[in-house]
């Protein structure tokens, strides 16, 4: 039994395989510059079903938002080993996960657009990121998390159009600026926090005026991130990620006026990536 893992801040995606048969979990994503050893070993052992499957895993592959450093690398296994005791275990960045399931082996851009942002170079050997990924409070451009600040603030600054700020009230009518304030400043998890506000412009993803903030925000991380990979115009750039998925169609207008090859927009990249090592291990 092998076990593919892809977690961004805010959900994690589980699939267990012995080649025949396959299970499926989804728990809240886990990022070791948030979240300890002692939590992750926790909140995973409440769920019985997903302990049971774990006993019997022999192969581990990880893929976690935050898994940027050996320390932190270290935070992650030490909170698997109680459950994976028996298993081998294999972790690394996200952002190499979206590589593996987008570029499929041949040379082009990976980029995530989730809770958080980020985005890599691939030569068909090595990985290679030019623009290092500043978090949620520095950087995230284009993310759930910088989406859901630029809506907040826009709302408590009273800056959106009528017909937004009452459809706004009317999803979030006990929503007050102490609240805010609490789930940004006190509460930890304020990325997550931010990002849950993405539903608000996904349930209204065709009203012009949150078309043209998702724009000029996805916009903004081509400028920055993509642009900077020398050849950018020359391999596809591949997009992994909820806000990609559901605001494809303003991603490719973004993507054309920068002149940029879209290639290929997934939403949940544990499928590929499961793919990607069920063919080294069962199809040997």
């Amino acid at each position: 039994m092998i076990v593919v893992a892809d977690s961004g801040s805010t959900k994690c995606d589980w699939i267990f395989t012995d080649g025949t048969n396959r299970y499926e979990f989804s728990t809240r994503g886990y990022n070791p510059m948030f979240h300890g050893p002692d939590f992750i070993a926790k909140d995973l052992g409440l769920n019985l079903d997903f302990v049971k499957i774990a006993r019997q895993t022999k192969q581990v592959f990880f893929y976690g938002a935050g898994c940027s450093s050996a320390k932190l690398v270290d935070r992650v296994k030490q909170g698997l080993l109680p459950l994976f005791g028996n298993a081998e275990l294999t972790i690394e960045h996200d952002l190499n996960g979206a590589v593996y399931a987008a570029c499929q082996g041949k040379p082009g851009i990976a980029c995530i657009l989730g809770t958080g942002s980020n985005s890599a170079y691939y030569d068909g050997a090595s990985i290679h990121e030019e623009v290092p990924a500043l978090g949620y409070i520095l950087g995230d451009e284009g993310s759930g998390s910088y989406f859901g600040k630029q809506l907040l603030s826009r709302y408590l600054y009273k800056q959106l159009p009528a017909h937004i700020e009452l459809l706004f009230e009317k999803a979030y009518p006990n929503l007050s600026s102490e609240d805010v304030f609490t789930g940004v400043y006190m509460e930890p998890h304020a990325n997550v926090y931010l990002a849950s506000f993405m539903k608000f412009l996904s349930d209204n993803k065709d009203d012009r005026y949150v078309q043209d903030m998702v724009y000029h925000g996805l916009s903004r991380f081509i400028d920055i991130h993509i642009w900077r990979y020398k050849g950018f115009k020359t391999v596809p750039v591949h997009f992994v990620g909820s806000i990609a998925f559901f605001f494809e169609n303003v991603l490719r207008k973004a993507a054309d006026n920068h002149r940029i090859q879209v290639g290929r927009i997934i939403q949940k990249p544990v499928e590929e990536l499961l793919n990607y090592h069920s063919n080294q291990i069962f199809n040997k």
